[in-house]
């Protein structure tokens, strides 16, 4: 008989809890989220050095937040430092680091660490793409896709993790791809990146939450393709449904959703209709909706970031 209550009791306290997160979800679907200060927080950002990565750099240093710049690319990651110095930040960090190399990793972070304090929001948002079709990308090519879109973010947490967790205070954020939600012609290396990215930020995201570590949070961001240079040449279809983002556009959606602490972020809206069809839709009704709006040819004129001469 005590077992029958205490089983009613747990479900009814599951059910009660469901309902208010449902209701809660509902409320902050209609009105935003308040928003968390980000001021004198010790952001780190990878692939600081151009694109998302600079101008998310330039969003937090208008927030007060300390930065951290890793960039494989020193010159270019200095430009990034002087820019967000100009912008407001009192203080900003440029460390030369090639996030694909694990010990390099480590030893920068330990580096930090000393010179900086404990890191309290990691954006692993260093990417690369190689724009091959599979069986003519060298073998070279796909490992280093692996290395820096998936394993750079195994080696930072690890570096990082463990100061949040003493601080029960931190943020994770992953900036994937709409690539890692849906397979991509001609994108094969990229998107299985991606895929992994997202599936070990879930999955910490899941570890964290099970030993109660409420003070650290995880977004992940996956955007359609971004005007920074790195998918030149890509094309789209349906620019109504799937534009190619406006780089400003997408930092100000991912800051909101960091600010927010929101765990998914897709950007444009269209990719949580695409993931729900995904869900259910038979796979030839899937390939039929792709094909007619185009998204099978969407690396067909793809020339990537163009090198500095």
């Amino acid at each position: 008989m005590s077992f029958n209550i205490k089983s009613a009791q747990k479900l009814l306290v599951f059910l009660g809890k469901s309902l208010f997160s449902i209701l809660e979800a509902l409320v902050f679907g209609l009105i935003p989220r308040p928003r968390k200060k980000v001021a004198g927080e010790i952001v780190l950002i990878t692939g600081a050095g151009s694109g998302l990565g600079r101008l998310l750099a330039l969003q937090f240093a208008r927030l007060g937040s300390v930065l951290v710049l890793w960039d494989i690319n020193t010159e270019a990651n200095e430009e990034t430092r002087q820019m967000v110095l100009e912008a407001g930040a009192t203080r900003a960090h440029a460390y030369t680091c090639d996030c694909s190399r694990k010990e390099e990793v480590y030893q920068i972070a330990d580096q930090v660490k000393k010179e900086v304090g404990d890191v309290s929001i990691l954006i692993n948002n260093a990417g690369i793409v190689t724009g091959k079709k599979f069986l003519e990308c060298p073998d070279e090519l796909m490992e280093k896709s692996f290395d820096v879109n998936f394993k750079a973010h195994l080696w930072t947490y690890k570096a990082f993790l463990p100061a949040m967790i003493a601080n029960d205070h931190g943020h994770l954020v992953c900036i994937s791809s709409s690539a890692g939600l849906v397979g991509v012609n001609g994108l094969a290396d990229y998107c299985a990146s991606k895929y992994a990215a997202i599936g070990f930020a879930e999955s910490m995201f899941v570890e964290t939450f099970a030993q109660k570590q409420k003070g650290i949070k995880t977004t992940i961001v996956c955007p359609f393709f971004i005007k920074t240079g790195m998918f030149e040449g890509c094309t789209t279809r349906c620019p109504t449904l799937l534009p190619i983002l406006e780089p400003e556009y997408a930092v100000k959606k991912i800051v909101d959703a960091i600010l927010q602490e929101k765990l998914y972020l897709y950007i444009p809206k269209f990719l949580y209709f695409i993931v729900f069809l995904k869900s259910f839709l038979p796979i030839k009704t899937g390939l039929l909706i792709g094909d007619y709006m185009g998204v099978f040819h969407v690396m067909d004129g793809f020339i990537g970031k163009k090198k500095k001469v």
